[in-house]
């Protein structure tokens, strides 16, 4: 393994803490910063997903995230770099969602341009959560095993061009009040008892099915899936507060595709924030976009 190589993401890759600590050596996570009723907070330090999960459902006001600044990349640049480092992975949250890939590059070109010897990478992930927490594990595990920098980048990019997430909503005030996820906010069946199948991925939300209940929506969920997912390729889940529905799914899922998810892992605060503690996603490889 190359030592002056590190991969930076954010906060809201919903990666493992123990994942974490096992590619430390590779891996820098810049957490996001988080207002709730007024008083600041940091993502991953200062709340576990439950005591967030309480937080939403106690509250009225709807919790904000800040962008990670340019100039927090560039202190985390230069730091990397003080220590040796001279080639950076950054992948981080959709750049369609955030204007955090945006301060990546913008940090990027100050500090290349002081430091020509230094190397930064910015791969735009075009998801949310494992959507890009996934492919970015997966990239520690193949720089420890010896390949390139580029040929990771490569992946990750590839990757990107690739994942979808899906949403089934089990109760939507949280993500209308929010107003992030725009497809929430146009869906008028909940009196009538429906619930929306929402995929999520590079620059808009759509309802893509509806059903009545929670056990259909999870079978059209798993219906439209695994239509989109090419075979044979990890899949990854995020939970919330709804382990019944939750275990249906990856139950169901598991039985259509003939093997479990590469990954299940509750959603972080950052995702949280827009969508509410009243959801599963599941995050795919479907076909290439442009």
């Amino acid at each position: 393994m190359n030592e002056n190589v590190r991969i930076i993401t954010d906060s809201g890759c919903d990666i493992n803490p123990a994942v974490e600590e096992k590619y430390k050596d590779l891996l820098v996570i810049m957490p996001f910063e988080l207002t709730i009723n007024g008083k600041g907070y940091i993502d991953r330090k200062d709340f576990t997903n439950d005591e967030f999960f309480k937080i939403l459902k106690e509250n009225s006001e709807i919790p904000k995230h800040s962008q990670i600044t340019p100039i927090r990349f560039e202190e985390k640049y230069r730091e990397l770099y003080a220590e040796g480092v001279r080639e950076i992975i950054v992948d981080v949250i959709n750049a369609a969602g955030s204007q955090t890939y945006t301060s990546a590059v913008i940090a990027k070109m100050a500090v290349e341009e002081e430091h020509p010897d230094l190397k930064i990478y910015t791969v735009d992930s075009q998801n949310y959560s494992l959507g890009y927490g996934y492919p970015v594990v997966e990239a520690c595990r193949k720089l420890q095993e010896g390949q390139s920098v580029e040929s990771v980048v490569a992946y990750l990019e590839d990757w990107a061009k690739h994942i979808e997430a899906y949403i089934v909503g089990f109760e939507l005030r949280h993500m209308k009040k929010s107003g992030r996820i725009t497809a929430a906010a146009s869906f008028l069946g909940e009196l009538m008892g429906l619930k929306p199948i929402i995929s999520l991925f590079a620059e808009k939300t759509e309802v893509v099915k509806k059903a009545r209940g929670e056990k259909a929506a999870i079978a059209a969920a798993v219906e439209h899936m695994t239509a989109r997912m090419i075979p044979g390729t990890p899949w990854n889940v995020i939970t919330t507060t709804h382990p019944e529905h939750e275990k249906e799914l990856i139950d169901q899922m598991t039985k259509k595709v003939g093997y479990g998810p590469a990954m299940v892992e509750p959603t972080g605060a950052v995702v949280s924030c827009n969508a509410g503690p009243e959801f599963v996603g599941i995050l795919l490889r479907g076909p290439e976009r442009d």
